[in-house]
């Protein structure tokens, strides 16, 4: 028999923004992500980051073992400067459209429309 929920819920999630790719003057370089962390201000609180796995959640037309949604794997390399802004890797490049929209890191599965979810295991 499952008991009821004692106390508040635990949110799993943090907000955050793709902010493009890592770049040069001159160059981009699309296999590395950069993504500002709601609430993540400076190059210490990154570190708790470091290595965290997280997913970006799309919404696709054409319907592939039973959904919609797709999911593209990614993982929190390292920061990027002193502001909270992390460098991600994603198992494929994230498309260019995912920069438009304002995103979720979470820390659970549950499948959300443009969403980048950010998982606790490593």
């Amino acid at each position: 028999m499952v008991k009821e929920r004692q106390g508040e819920r635990v949110r799993l999630y943090v907000r955050g923004t793709i902010l493009g790719y890592k770049r040069s003057k001159s160059n981009q370089y699309p296999n590395t992500s950069l993504i500002q962390i709601e609430g993540v201000n400076t190059k210490e609180e990154v570190a708790w980051y470091a290595g965290k796995r997280m997913a970006y959640i799309y919404k696709a037309k054409v319907k592939q073992q039973g959904t919609h949604f797709r999911c593209i794997w990614g993982k929190v390399t390292r920061p990027h400067g002193n502001s909270g802004v992390v460098r991600a890797k994603f198992k494929s490049n994230l498309p260019p459209k995912s920069m438009v929209l304002e995103l979720v890191l979470e820390f659970s599965c549950i499948p959300a429309t443009f969403e980048l979810f950010m998982l606790f295991g490593r």
